[in-house]
């Protein structure tokens, strides 16, 4: 492992730091190592950093918060890893820029000149690839929330997007739940939209590679760059898609996902001129090891590329299930009973206490309060504040999870680009 020179105390310290890594230092005579991140929402990064605590509460995890932290208790700046981050929503996208560290996650609501308070897989796979490779290190990411691989980021190859079977017979039959109310503004929303974000992702890539010095201060054209490895953390907007994907909890259910990301991952190889650049696909683990039927066959879908022949050693699955806080997740199921019992008590439910609609809101949110009480224990009330920052389908916002994600993606890149070396 490399030794650390010392943590920067700030962004700030850290990029003007970065202007003392020269063309003359021998990891600057090296090859530049980019590794790409790119999905929704999960890729972007919910966890917030006041849950890195959690991961101390573990001996397994204590470890890795160590290596997350510096001497000053701050999370650490790496010495010889830089990001560029592509994200935003709708027409306004922004870059951020610096030595990677803590910060480059979800930017919602937060001010776009500077990193925030969130990490996604970004951080540990960094401080990952830092710590194990000689050669200084670009992470390149884009990620956007709540974008679809059918549609958003829908590869060049899949061509445009189609209406299914299912979907032409429910949205030119009688109009229903769900149903587009004027389907020639639809279907032009869904043509201007189809692989919008797969472009924008593209192009990115190209722009930051064009000048890498503008994001790596040290970095010299003469030393060159390898385009090392691509990570792909994407999947609960096909998941949720009962109109693409409608034949619910069936084998088979979500073929054409795994037919997508298997184009997915050829165009983007052939768009970057990386044949064979090993890809991670990072498997949806959302719920942990005991979800439901529909989960259980998109995961399936998700990892099937990796076992095509064709993608034989450059693709790999990596679930993230394993990953989930299962007690975290318990507490969770409670918070949502909570939040369903606020709703049955506004709309009058029958078989619960306000049923004649006769209680004020103050006698609401004393009942809703002492429900919480009776059913979250303080105990677990102070676990949650501690390790959970965001919603279930976002991992729980825990900065353990997005740790040991981040971790486990940086090792199965390594381990493919060590294949790809040989003996």
């Amino acid at each position: 492992m490399k030794a650390r020179k010392g943590i920067a105390r700030s962004l700030g310290i850290a990029v003007a730091a970065g202007l003392l890594w020269v063309a003359g230092s021998e990891a600057a005579t090296k090859p530049l190592k980019v590794f790409i991140l790119a999905g929704q929402s999960n890729m972007e990064g919910p966890a917030r950093i006041d849950t890195f605590d959690y991961l101390g509460d573990d001996p397994a995890t204590a470890p890795l918060l160590k290596i997350m932290r510096g001497s000053d208790g701050k999370p650490a700046v790496c010495e010889g890893a830089w990001i560029s981050y592509l994200t935003g929503a709708d027409e306004e996208n922004f870059e951020l820029t610096g030595r990677l560290t803590a910060g480059f996650g979800s930017m919602w609501g937060l001010d776009a000149s500077k990193p925030g308070d969130k990490i996604g897989p970004e951080f540990t796979f960094g401080l990952t690839m830092d710590a194990a490779l000689a050669e200084p290190v670009l992470i390149i990411k884009a990620a956007w929330g709540g974008k679809s691989l059918h549609t958003d980021f829908r590869p060049p190859s899949a061509g445009p997007y189609v209406l299914n079977e299912f979907q032409k017979k429910l949205y030119y039959g009688p109009k229903g739940h769900g149903v587009p109310e004027d389907m020639d503004q639809w279907l032009a929303e869904k043509k201007r939209d189809t692989g919008r974000y797969y472009r924008l992702m593209i192009e990115h890539v190209k722009r930051v590679l064009v000048d890498p010095k503008r994001v790596v201060p040290g970095y010299h054209p003469a030393q060159g760059y390898e385009l090392a490895g691509f990570v792909w953390l994407q999947g609960w907007n096909d998941m949720v898609d009962g109109h693409v994907y409608p034949a619910h909890g069936k084998s088979g259910q979500f073929d054409g996902y795994s037919a997508l990301l298997a184009q997915f991952i050829r165009d983007v190889r052939q768009d970057l001129g990386a044949p064979g650049m090993p890809f991670v696909i990072g498997v949806m683990g959302v719920g942990g090891e005991a979800p439901g039927a529909e989960t259980v066959e998109f995961r399936k879908a998700m990892a099937a590329p990796a076992v095509m022949p064709e993608f034989k050693g450059n693709v790999v699955a990596v679930p993230t299930a394993p990953y989930w806080s299962e007690e975290l997740g318990a507490i969770d199921k409670k918070r949502e009973q909570v939040s369903q019992m606020r709703w049955y008590l506004d709309v009058k439910h029958k078989e619960y206490a306000n049923a004649d609609g006769k209680m004020t809101e103050e006698q609401k949110r004393e009942f809703v309060e002492k429900f919480e009480a009776d059913l979250i224990t303080p105990a677990e009330a102070v676990l949650w504040k501690r390790g959970a920052s965001n919603a279930g389908y976002h991992y729980l916002g825990c900065a353990k999870t997005f740790a040991l994600m981040g971790q486990a993606f940086a090792r199965a890149t390594l381990h493919m680009m060590k294949e790809r070396q040989g003996p």
